[in-house]
């Protein structure tokens, strides 16, 4: 028997075979996780028990009015909430991130509105509150952003308008700013640079050596599930026609979310006025629990200086008004 064994050697087309079950069971297996990736992302936001066991305005004495809106395009309507300031000049945007609500910005909007703006705090479509319908990551979502935009111009035509964002939202805001000169001010809280950079940085976290294969999968995978790929979805790509006006970069340097990196990316890509704020110690839109007074206060400030302040003086003092401290880029490589 031993020597039958031993004379045995499988013909060419046994190893073409053997070979090519291997390759098909690996491309399988990628394709599977491919798939789980795109679905994760899209799937949409199940009902939670306690989705209404949360903070609303009246916990923070602000007197807001429940609201709906269109997006520039879609069929749908989008909620919010409009807090009106008497006197105010100016409107603040405050927009949550993927999966986030609206009512998880409400400490920072009430120290916004009692500075004397406007706000209009809003949930993007199917993020914020269970519709069952698959969501995006930015591509669809920026017509409901352009859509608040045109709301918050339509209750105060005169007021300046600006924008806080995060996550996401952030992506979001800097790709709507560029699209709508009516936005005169953005700060953006934990940006990614490219819908290509947020999904291989998850990745990378279970499957660091083969990242790239993985990703270059899903964005096949998410046209065919959702009509868009990767490439249509890059921040970097737009925010160097945000200037002249005003952008406030904030990332956190332990992001598990996204990539520290993609704040200097951004940073570097825009042009003046332009500023980056790292925190080494911070999580994912976890800047401001650092230190919410010191968060706050920097908010305030920017719209103060940027919105505030008449646009022909803003012009003549710019170089003197603006933060001189250069960035440490080092901390986000």
């Amino acid at each position: 028997m031993s020597k039958r064994i031993g004379h045995f050697r499988p013909s060419l087309k046994q190893v073409i075979l053997s070979s090519l079950g291997g390759s098909i069971g690996i491309v399988g297996i990628l394709f599977t996780v491919a798939l789980y990736v795109v679905e994760t992302l899209i799937r949409p936001r199940k009902h939670n028990l306690f989705d209404e066991y949360t903070f609303s305005p009246y916990e923070f004495d602000l007197p807001a009015e429940a609201v709906t809106f269109p997006p520039l395009q879609g069929g749908h309507e989008v909620s919010g909430w409009y807090v009106a300031c008497e006197g105010a000049t100016t409107t603040i945007l405050v927009c949550p991130g993927y999966r986030s609500k609206k009512s998880e910005l409400l400490g920072l909007s009430a120290q916004l509105w009692k500075a004397g703006h406007n706000l209009l705090i809003f949930d993007y479509y199917g993020h914020g509150t269970a519709i069952g319908k698959p969501i995006t990551l930015g591509y669809r979502e920026i017509s409901d952003f352009l859509g608040a935009v045109a709301y918050a111009k339509e209750q105060a035509p005169q007021a300046r308008l600006g924008v806080v964002a995060y996550s996401m939202g952030a992506a979001i805001a800097i790709m709507g700013a560029a699209r709508n000169q009516e936005v005169e001010a953005v700060v953006a809280d934990s940006a990614f640079a490219t819908h290509w950079s947020v999904v291989d940085y998850n990745v990378r976290h279970v499957f660091p050596l083969i990242s790239t294969l993985f990703v270059w999968l899903a964005d096949y995978i998410m046209w065919l599930r959702a009509g868009y790929r990767f490439r249509q979805v890059e921040p970097i790509r737009d925010i160097g026609r945000i200037a002249p006006r005003p952008i406030l970069i904030i990332h956190g340097g332990k992001d598990s979310m996204v990539d520290p990196h993609d704040a200097t990316l951004l940073y570097r890509t825009a042009n003046e006025p332009k500023e980056l704020w790292l925190l080494p110690e911070a999580d994912h839109c976890g800047a401001y629990f650092v230190d919410r007074k010191v968060y706050t206060a920097k908010m305030i400030s920017f719209f103060d200086l940027y919105l505030k302040k008449p646009r022909l003086q803003l012009v003549e003092g710019i170089a003197d008004e603006q933060p001189q401290s250069t960035p440490n880029l080092s901390e986000a490589s």
